[in-house]
């Protein structure tokens, strides 16, 4: 009996595949820093929006293609830094933070050191995700995703300067919103991640209302992009506090009862 040739071992090429749109949201942040330095605002947003996209395509490559692997996952969140924490941060910071300067010399590092927060809070949100990805419920985010967080500052500066407004009148709103996306990374609050309930084959299954909101989501984007994302991003941001109140008052109905 002639012994069995073993199978021949599976290239590695393949890996190649989801580590390229990783590479793609990588490029992506990086031109929105490079873009934002150099006034081009409309272009450095639409790039971060470009680098969500990818990022959430790269993990979904590497599911169906069965290519995952830990160094998949390490430069993902690498990735990620540079397009959802360090990109925002530089693009906020160039657009209207700088300005803080024009009201002294205090208020001029609080600018900068507002950037220097959101990007921080967003290298924090991602090692906590990363050291949590195994034992927390995979229906709900623990604190505003760095994407989502990406997209409110991206959006907020997007729509503002299609509206012709200057960074410098609205520096202070962006300093709010700046630090509230910051610490809404690194906060308990749960979001919602749409991916379903559950585990197994229904596991990516969310209900039939989702895609009558996802088609008109898309229908606003064709007409107004600036100001749809603008406005997913605010209403899902809003949601986790919202839900803590909502269920924190289910609570004292329930004892009180």
């Amino acid at each position: 009996m002639e012994p069995q040739t073993p199978p021949p071992a599976r290239g590695r090429g393949i890996y190649l595949l989801p580590n390229l749109f990783t590479t793609g949201g990588l490029f992506a942040g990086f031109f929105a820093i490079i873009a934002a330095s150099q006034g081009r605002y409309g272009a450095a947003c639409i790039a971060i929006f470009v680098a969500a996209i990818l990022d959430g395509i790269d993990g979904r490559v590497a599911r169906l293609t069965n290519t995952q692997s830990e160094f998949g996952v390490q430069y993902d969140s690498l990735a990620d830094l540079v397009s959802f924490g360090m990109a925002p941060a530089l693009v906020m910071y160039h657009w209207a933070l700088v300005s803080m300067k024009l009201d002294g010399t205090t208020l001029g590092k609080i600018g900068w050191l507002a950037a220097f927060l959101y990007a921080a809070c967003a290298a924090l949100r991602l090692a906590r995700f990363n050291s949590q990805v195994g034992t927390v419920d995979r229906r709900w985010f623990i604190g505003l995703a760095s994407p989502a967080a990406a997209g409110l500052m991206a959006s907020f500066v997007w729509t503002c300067h299609e509206l012709d407004y200057a960074g410098e009148q609205l520096r202070y709103a962006a300093l709010g919103v700046t630090v509230v996306a910051g610490l809404l990374m690194v906060s308990r609050l749960r979001y919602n991640s749409f991916k379903g309930s559950g585990t197994g084959p229904r596991a990516e299954r969310v209900p039939f209302v989702a895609l009558l909101i996802a088609v008109g989501v898309l229908i606003a984007l064709w007409v107004d992009p600036p100001k749809t994302l603008l406005a997913a991003s605010t209403l899902y941001a809003l949601s986790g506090p919202v839900m803590w109140f909502w269920r924190r008052q289910d609570g004292a109905r329930a004892g009180a009862a």
